[in-house]
This record gives C-alpha cells, structure tokens and sequence, in this order.
C-alpha cells in the first residue's frame, strides 16, 4: 500500500469517500491526478508541504506522521478534496476548496504536530 493511500486510509472509521480520481495508478503524474475543480465545476486551492527527512524514519514514525496528517485532514474533510503524500519527494499536496485563510489554516494544524512540515507556497489556480 502507497502513503497515498495511507494517508487518506490509515483511520477507515474516518475514512474520506473515494474521489473520481481512485481509478488512477499512484504513480501517474500528480498533474493527472491532481483535480482542478469540484464536483460543481467551482476552482480549487493547492498548497504543498514538505515533511524534510521523513522517508528515512523508521516504519513506526513515518506511521505515526501519517497519522497526524490524516487526523488533521479529516478535521477538514468538508473542505479537503484530494490529498497525496509522496514518499520519495516526502512531499504532501492537497487540494481544498477555496475558503479565506484555509491555505495556511490547515498547514498550521499540520505543523503544529509535525514540527519539521514547512509549507511551500500555497497556491491558488486562476
């Protein structure tokens, strides 16, 4: 099982509802996979972390990191719509949908937890 999907997974009592993207191989690129627009066709939002390191943890840390990752994503789960954690980069990106401030409000939970997490620019489609 990828990160992806533990990720969006580890926690199956909270477990998010499947995107229309689920039929997509984890390793298509991300552009393929990334969704642009919601269900109602209305712009998303992006915003990439960086989790420096966490791919050389050991098993149970890394678990433990995509714990707090996924708890926190499902406090959002109304606004989240696509999530993916790349190992090999150790990179997460999510797509929410638009909301004032929620482009740093969710990377600030995350980081709060995960103290080394950094936030690359977020970023916002036109």
């Amino acid at each position: 099982m990828s990160a992806s999907s533990l990720v969006l997974k580890s926690l199956e009592s909270t477990a998010l509802k499947p995107s229309a993207f689920a039929g997509l191989q984890p390793d298509e690129p991300l552009w393929k996979r990334v969704p642009s627009r919601d269900d109602a066709g209305h712009l998303l939002s992006d915003f990439r972390m960086i989790f420096p390191g966490l791919r050389q943890k050991s098993g149970i840390r890394q678990q433990h990191t995509l714990r707090i990752i996924n708890a926190v994503l499902h406090h959002y789960g109304s606004w989240v719509v696509f999530a993916d954690l790349n190992m090999r980069m150790n990179l997460l990106w999510v797509s929410i949908r638009p909301r004032p401030g929620l482009t740093l409000e969710i990377p600030a939970a995350i980081k709060t937890l995960v103290p080394e997490a950094l936030l690359l620019a977020p970023y916002w489609r036109r």
